[in-house]
């Protein structure tokens, strides 16, 4: 599996953490990829690595670790947006990618806010792309 598509599960795994109330361990599990509820065929075909299975752990894990200093950060990035009125799904793209940019240092930033627009075309409300963007570079520029 690619690590877009260990992203985009670590993307829907802190969605559910965050929308659905799903505690830590079962999102870390990953055993709802599999669910024939999932309609995204690729991701579900491409659960069995292991290794790609432990960089979506890693990025759910580290994103829930870390959520207060993420969360401050996007905060401290938002002008004239109220984080509450961010959508769900925009909110956990910047999660997980606000983890990436302060917390691995093992890829590039460009790549991180890349796969996040990427992302956010596939996932996000329309043009939600360019606000992922725009909030992810300002962040990139301050650390």
């Amino acid at each position: 599996m690619s690590r877009r598509k260990s992203r985009i599960i670590a993307f829907q795994g802190l969605y559910s953490w965050d929308v659905g109330g799903i505690n830590e361990k079962d999102v870390l599990n990953l055993s709802w990829v599999n669910s024939s509820s999932n309609e995204d065929e690729d991701v579900e075909k491409a659960l069995p690595d292991d290794e790609s299975s432990a960089f979506s752990r890693m990025l759910i894990a580290g994103t829930i670790e870390n959520i207060e200093k993420i969360d401050e950060t996007i905060k401290a990035h938002l002008t004239n947006w109220d984080f509450n009125r961010v959508n769900r799904v925009t909110i956990a793209i910047l999660r997980m990618s606000v983890y990436s940019l302060l917390f691995t240092k093992d890829v590039d930033p460009s790549i991180v806010i890349d796969e996040a627009i990427d992302i956010a075309k596939n996932y996000g409300p329309d043009d939600s792309y360019k606000f992922v963007n725009a909030i992810l570079d300002n962040i990139r520029k301050s650390i």
